[in-house]
């Protein structure tokens, strides 16, 4: 085989890979799955201990030192923070940055391991602490369900239906629902009449536990089968409770519960968490346009008009996740498609509405993508034709978009998705995608020009510029290095920008080599073969008038250092005004409105407050949706949201826009008129940021053994950051201090009439909140069982507030008789205790 013939394969076989790598570089683009936020290891977990009835001092003391103590000894821990409440210890576990999600799961396992060591050590009446390590999932749908005429029972049937069956459309992981509230039935006793018959609540309650439980009867030899024996002891209905008959003691006669009680069935109460939607009504030429469609519409668009829709009715959200590596578009529009499938089984009158919807964002960002590309090798091309001639700009533009083709195979052989940061990582790289093969292109017509055989000016070309053209690209890529390498959380979550550089400039080098010598000895001629003669390539006017400004450049230097001098202090002058952020502000059409009460406040009076909030917010001309989250923050719908935690003095709107721009303004006129209209609440409005992030722009963090000292210590900083113009909202997350009222008993009268705390707290508890004496099996049509809570408590005039808590009675065993409880509680004081230590 001669040179010639080998030199022709070697350009056939170039040929075809660039074909090949270009067909399957289009495949590779329509199968990689794309996400708003790059996919994100959350190495935090949350212990959540139980111990109802402590203060938050007898929290920390007892509970939340105990968890910590154990979790110390973990090797892999990075930090704990802690927060005790009345009732409860929540630990956040920190893990050491470089653990991934496949290494994570051991971890967990010896977390809870931990856990359970310390659970031995803690004291009685401790319940089993709660281990919450899923805080991967993001909910990029977050739909909610509103019904006019329907309650949260017939609301929760519906949720569950659609729960299963979007469970089944691709590329969806889970579904969690938010906000529903639970039935529970109601056993409301008349505490007179109780007392006169002598009949003790303890004997009722022995009754309901019961006679809702499932037993084991065994089984029965029938002919040759060994048959189960199943006795029914279950209420039929709720009403079928009135009938439970209750002995009179003394008497010999029975009572029906009825005679001495109210049986109902309701919500329970209070409510931990509230959802609320505002919505409006989108019309196309008339034609009312479903949630989805909404989102991509303008109000200023022809033919569109929006009204008022739903205002602030109960809801309860659908949060719908992605498998890892899935594709969050190909999800979105199966989801749509499943909502028209089922839009005939969702009942008249329910409907279903969008608190985000991050397939669209996506599209919208992928389409963005493909404009910049567009633009990107046009202005690519209208310079190279400008400065190096028409064949030139269409050989650099071929190569680059398929250098761009090729990199989506090896970006999708990493599992690389198409998200924010590796979307942003091509359109920076766009630029420097065209360098090598420019400098291999000016190379060859220059050689070209001068009469050199173009095979043999190709082969020159690629030895003597390949090494250094590596070189270059290395210190590229090298450039982002310190992002690809870093293991905190910024350096994860931006780390495919580093890799998708990488492996593009890469490719771009590759192709300069290959590719692009190959185009110009296919589009270039040789002087020869068009009848001229050599020539200079650097004769033309373009270079003869760069020539000649370059030479007047150095002749004058002090004239030039000086101008340079002026241009660079004028830059860094210019630059010292512009905003710092490692990571900009979202453009996404949302933000938030966070609302905190006093602490203490019932969940009731929160939700009102908010529920002002929201119809002033309704009432702006760019407010497109509301959500009104109330005791506790939404569900995880975005990588960089953190939902806050339980707290019945929190909510949170969530406000979808029309035009994000103007999120700024609105956000300042909301919080403007919540300064005086809701003075007693801290109202105030966030827009998203693009990237990991969490709590104020600036946080300080005081710590010490006295917890009266940080407060003070506290007050003084806030008044030092309060003073400076440029704050905003300085609060401490230790929060306000809390009231409780502590009822004194009288030991020695309680030990005489054989009353222990423990009953005074339940004779309590029964009468105000209540106090879950059984379950209730409530069987639906299609033979599925819900379980709802019993509660016993005292009628509503008996309980409106503390001041009736004189006239309650208790039944004493020694007495054999129900007594007042003012005989053993002589009076209740008021203290104000802490309601969030932190540590």
């Amino acid at each position: 085989m001669n040179l010639g013939e080998a030199s022709v394969r070697r350009r056939t076989i170039v040929w075809v890979l660039a074909i090949i790598s270009t067909v399957a570089g289009l495949l590779a683009y329509g199968n990689l799955g794309r996400l708003e936020d790059p996919e994100f290891t959350i190495k935090e977990a949350v212990v959540l201990t139980p111990y109802a009835g402590a203060s938050a001092e007898e929290v920390e003391r007892e509970v939340t030192n105990e968890i910590e103590r154990s979790l110390q000894q973990m090797s892999q821990l990075k930090r704990l923070e802690s927060t005790s409440r009345r009732g409860i210890s929540i630990v956040h576990v920190f893990i050491k940055d470089g653990y991934t999600e496949a290494t994570l799961a051991q971890v967990w396992d010896e977390l809870r391991r931990k856990v359970a060591a310390a659970q031995s050590d803690l004291p009685p009446g401790v319940s089993t602490a709660l281990i919450d390590d899923d805080f991967g999932d993001v909910y990029g749908v977050y739909l909610a369900l509103t019904g006019d005429g329907y309650g949260y029972p017939q609301l929760k049937d519906v949720a569950d239906m659609l729960r299963l069956e979007l469970l089944r459309v691709q590329d969806v992981k889970r579904v969690e629902l938010w906000g529903e509230q639970q039935e529970a039935v109601y056993i409301e006793f008349d505490r007179a009449r109780l007392a006169r018959l002598g009949i003790t609540p303890d004997e009722i309650f022995d009754l309901l536990r019961a006679h809702n439980l499932v037993v084991d009867a065994g089984r029965a030899r029938v002919g040759p089968h060994f048959v189960p024996i199943a006795p029914q002891g279950r209420y039929g209905s709720v009403g079928t409770l009135e009938e439970l008959l209750i002995s009179e003691p003394g008497s010999g006669e029975q009572l029906r519960l009825g005679d001495v009680a109210t049986v109902r069935r309701g919500l329970v109460e209070p409510a931990s968490r509230v959802l609320r939607i505002h919505d409006t009504a989108v019309t196309r030429d008339g034609r009312r346009l479903d949630n989805i469609d909404a989102l991509d519409v303008a109000p200023n668009d022809p033919g569109v008009a929006v009204a008022p829709g739903v205002q602030g009715r109960p809801a309860i959200g659908l949060g719908i996740s992605t498998i890892s590596g899935g594709n969050v578009v190909t999800m979105g529009r199966g989801v749509a498609q499943k909502l028209d499938e089922l839009e005939a089984k969702i009942p008249v009158g329910v409907d279903v509405h969008v608190i985000n919807f991050q397939p669209r964002f996506v599209t919208n960002a992928v389409d963005g993508f493909i404009v910049n590309l567009a633009q990107a090798i046009g202005i690519v091309l209208i310079v190279l034709l400008i400065f190096m001639g028409l064949k030139s700009g269409v050989l650099i533009g071929a190569v680059l978009l398929q250098t761009i083709c090729a990199s989506f195979i090896i970006i999708d052989m990493q599992g690389i998705l198409l998200q924010r940061i590796s979307l942003g990582a091509l359109i920076i790289a766009l630029g420097m995608l065209v360098d090598n093969a420019i400098v291999v292109t000016e190379a060859m017509k220059v050689r070209i020009e001068s009469g050199q055989d173009r095979i043999d000016a190709a082969g020159e070309v690629v030895a003597q510029n390949q090494w250094p053209l590596l070189g270059a690209t290395i210190v590229a890529i090298v450039a982002f290095a310190a992002i690809g390498v870093s293991q905190d959380d910024t350096g994860e979550f931006c780390r495919s920008l580093f890799l998708v550089l990488m492996i593009s400039l890469l490719m771009s080098w590759l192709t300069a080599i290959t590719l692009t010598p190959l185009l110009c000895v296919v589009m270039f001629r040789d002087k020869s073969e068009g009848g001229n003669g050599p020539s200079d390539a650097y004769r033309g006017r373009l270079f003869g008038l760069y020539r000649a400004l370059l030479t007047r450049v150095i002749h004058r230097r002090g004239w030039t250092f000086a101008v340079v001098l002026v241009l660079f202090g004028s830059s860094m002058l210019l630059s010292s005004r512009l905003p710092d952020a490692f990571f900009p502000p979202s453009g996404t059409p949302q933000f938030t409105v966070d609302v905190w009460m006093p602490q203490g406040t019932a969940v009731e009076h929160t939700d009102a407050v908010a529920a002002r909030l929201a119809n002033f917010v309704a009432s702006r001309e760019n407010t497109r949706a509301i959500a009104t989250h109330v005791g506790e923050g939404a569900l995880r719908f975005k990588l960089v949201y953190t939902p806050e935690l339980p707290n019945s003095a929190y909510a949170q709107l969530i406000v979808n826009v029309h035009d994000a721009s103007r999120i700024d303004a609105d956000v300042a006129e909301i919080e403007a008129w919540a300064q005086n209209s809701i003075p007693d609440a801290l109202v105030y409005g966030k827009r998203f940021n693009i990237g990991p992030g969490v709590g104020g722009r600036i946080q300080l963090r005081l710590s010490g053994p006295d917890g009266h000292t940080l407060r003070l210590l506290a007050a003084d900083a806030a008044g030092v950051m309060a003073a400076d113009p440029n704050t905003k909202y300085v609060r401490s997350d230790w929060r306000d201090r809390e009231l409780v009222s502590v009822p004194v008993l009288a030991e020695a009268r309680a030990l005489r009439n054989g009353i222990t705390p423990p009953d005074v707290a339940a004779r309590i508890r029964a009468a105000f909140e209540g106090l879950r004496v059984g379950v209730f099996r409530d069987t639906d049509g299609l033979g599925e069982d819900r379980l709802l809570p019993i509660v016993a408590r005292a009628p509503r005039g008996e309980r409106r507030d503390i001041d009736s808590l004189q006239d309650l009675t208790i039944y004493s065993a020694a007495a054999g008789r129900h007594i007042p409880i003012r005989q053993i509680v002589t009076g209740a004081t008021t203290n104000w205790e802490e309601s969030n230590i932190r540590r």
